[in-house]
C-alpha cells in the first residue's frame, strides 16, 4: 500500500517522538519525587485503600496486582529510564516491533499511575499524555516511514484539544464573548509564573487582542490542520506560537509542551528523508485496526463537543484512549489562597506565635516572586488552588495533610518550600486561613517590593491538634 506512509514527515516524527519522550520523563520524575506523600502507603490518599474498593476493570493498573512504595518507585524509576532512552533515540536502533514495545512500556506504566492517582492525577494533561502516548506506539521508527493514518490521528487529537477548549470558552463565561477574561486570568490562574504580573499589567486593549487571538487560534485555525501543505504547517506554527505565549504567562504543567509536540507532528519540515523499507503487512494491519478503533471511540468526544452541556477534561474509557479536553470555561475575578500556619503553643489563640508554611509554587509571602516550574507539575500546590475555590475540593485530602504537618512527616514536608518548625519539634496545632490576593500596582511594587497584596477573608480551618486533624475544612 503505497499510500500508507508519508516519508516527507520523517523529520517531524523524529522531533515529535523525542519531545514526547521528554514529556514522559518529566511526568515520571514528578511521580518519583512526590508519590510517597500523595498516594503512598502513608500518603494522603493511599493506593492500597483505593485498590481495595475499585476493581481492575474500572482502573487497570499494575498496582491493582501488587502495591508497595518500593514497587511504585521501581515502576516510576523504570519509566524515567525508558523515557530517557527514547529521548536519546534508542527505539530507532531496534527492529520495528522492538521500538513499538519500547514505546508501550511508558504508556503502560503511566496508565498504571494515573489510574490509582485519584485527585492528584485528575488533570486533563494526564489523559492527553496517555492518548498521545498510545498513538506513539504505532508511529514506527527508522525502519519504516511514518504511517499516514497515525499522523492524521495526531492532528485529530490536536484539533480536539484546541477546538474543545475554544468551545468551552465560547459557551462558558460571558467574559470570553466580551473579550474581557484576560483582565483577570493572569492574576487568578492556578499558578502564576515569573512574568504573569507583567502580563496582568498589560494595557486592557492588549488583553482584548489576547482574547480575540485565542478565539481565532482555537475555533478557526484547527480546521486548517486538515488542509494541504503549507497551510497545515502555517496552522500548526500558529498553535505553537500561542502555546509558547502561554508558557511565558503561567505554569500549566506540561499541557503547553505536549500541545507543542503534537503540533510539530503536523509540520512539513524541509529535509531529505532517509531510505526506508516497505512496512510489513502485520504492521499495516495493526495500525489500520487501531485507527478504526480510535475513530469509533471518537464518537463520544465529538458528541460532547457539539453538546450544549459540554464537559471538559473527561476520559471516556479506563485506558484513556480517547478523551475530551478544555480549560478555563470560567475565569475567576478574585484570587483566594489558603494559608496554613502552625504554632507550638499548647493552648492556641490569636496571641499564639503562628508561623506560616511556605509552599513551593503557589502564592504565599506577598514579597516572594513566582517562579517557573512547568513542565514540572507541583500537584499539591495546584490542588491548594482548588481548595481555595471551595472546601469541597479539599475534603478527601486536606485533613490528612494537616495530620502529616502535625507529625512533621518528612515526605510531606518535601513537597513544601519551607517548614517553620525544626524536624524534632513539630507544631502542636495547625490552622488555615483564607486570604484574598491581588497583584500590586506599579507604584506599590516600587515602594514595597511586593508583587502581591493580601487581605484576610475568613477562617478556613480552626486551630486543630492531632486528635481532630481529619476535621473537614
Amino acid at each position: 500500500m503505497g499510500w500508507f506512509t508519508a516519508p516527507d514527515y520523517w523529520l517531524g516524527r523524529l522531533v515529535f517522538q523525542r519531545g514526547l519522550a521528554g514529556v514522559y520523563l518529566v511526568a515520571f520524575l514528578t511521580a518519583v519525587l512526590q508519590f510517597r506523600a500523595l498516594i503512598g502507603e502513608r500518603g494522603m490518599l493511599p493506593v492500597p485503600r483505593l485498590v481495595a474498593r475499585v476493581p481492575f476493570r474500572r482502573a487497570p493498573s499494575v498496582f491493582q496486582l501488587h502495591y508497595t512504595d518500593r514497587f511504585f518507585a521501581l515502576c516510576a524509576g523504570t519509566g524515567c529510564v525508558v523515557s530517557a532512552a527514547l529521548a536519546a533515540g534508542l527505539d530507532s536502533r531496534l527492529p520495528l516491533w522492538g521500538g513499538m514495545v519500547m514505546w508501550a512500556v511508558p504508556w503502560v506504566l503511566y496508565l498504571s499511575i494515573v489510574n490509582v492517582g485519584q485527585t492528584w492525577y485528575g488533570f486533563g494533561w494526564e489523559s492527553l499524555l496517555l492518548e498521545v502516548g498510545f498513538l506513539a506506539v504505532f508511529l514506527g521508527n527508522d525502519e519504516v516511514a511514518p504511517p499516514v493514518v497515525v499522523l492524521f490521528l495526531l492532528r485529530w487529537i490536536l484539533f480536539r484539544v484546541e477546538f474543545g477548549a475554544g468551545l468551552i470558552k465560547l459557551r462558558g463565561d460571558a467574559c470570553w464573548r466580551k473579550l474581557t477574561c484576560l483582565d483577570f486570568h493572569h492574576e487568578t490562574q492556578p499558578m502564576p509564573g515569573p512574568l504573569s504580573w507583567f502580563f496582568h499589567r498589560l494595557p486592557r486593549p492588549l488583553h482584548r487582542i489576547e482574547a480575540a487571538a485565542n478565539h481565532v487560534t482555537q475555533l478557526l485555525v484547527p480546521f486548517l490542520l486538515f488542509t494541504p501543505q503549507p497551510i497545515a504547517t502555517a496552522a500548526a506554527s500558529l498553535m505553537i506560537a500561542t502555546q509558547l505565549w502561554l508558557v511565558l504567562s503561567g505554569n500549566f504543567s506540561w499541557l503547553n509542551w505536549i500541545t507543542v509536540v503534537l503540533a510539530v507532528s503536523a509540520l512539513g519540515l524541509p529535509h531529505t528523508p532517509p531510505p526506508t523499507a516497505a512496512p510489513p503487512v502485520w504492521y499495516e494491519v495493526t495500525v489500520l485496526a487501531v485507527a478504526a478503533l480510535l475513530l469509533w471511540l471518537s464518537r463520544r468526544p465529538v458528541r460532547n463537543m457539539v453538546s450544549r452541556r459540554q464537559i471538559m477534561n473527561r476520559s471516556f474509557d479506563p485506558l484513556h484512549l480517547v478523551n475530551t479536553y478544555g480549560a478555563f470555561g470560567t475565569v475567576g475575578r478574585v484570587r483566594h489562597e489558603v494559608v496554613i500556619e502552625g504554632t507550638a503553643d499548647e493552648v492556641p489563640g490569636e496571641e499564639s506565635g503562628w508561623r506560616e508554611y511556605e509552599f513551593t509554587g503557589k502564592p504565599g509571602d506577598p514579597r516572594r516572586w513566582p517562579r517557573q516550574f512547568a513542565p514540572y507539575h507541583l500537584r499539591l500546590d495546584w490542588m491548594m488552588w482548588f481548595a481555595a475555590l471551595s472546601p469541597g475540593y479539599a475534603e478527601p485530602w486536606f485533613g490528612a495533610l494537616v495530620e502529616r504537618l502535625l507529625e512533621n512527616d518528612r515526605d510531606t514536608l518535601r513537597l513544601l518550600r519551607r517548614s517553620p518548625f525544626p524536624p524534632d519539634a513539630p507544631p502542636r496545632h495547625i490552622r488555615a486561613r483564607l486570604f484574598r490576593y491581588r497583584y500590586t500596582t506599579w507604584r506599590e511594587l516600587r515602594e514595597t517590593g511586593a508583587c502581591w497584596e493580601r487581605t484576610f477573608v475568613r477562617e478556613y480551618l480552626p486551630p486543630t491538634g492531632r486528635a481532630t486533624a481529619r476535621q473537614r475544612p
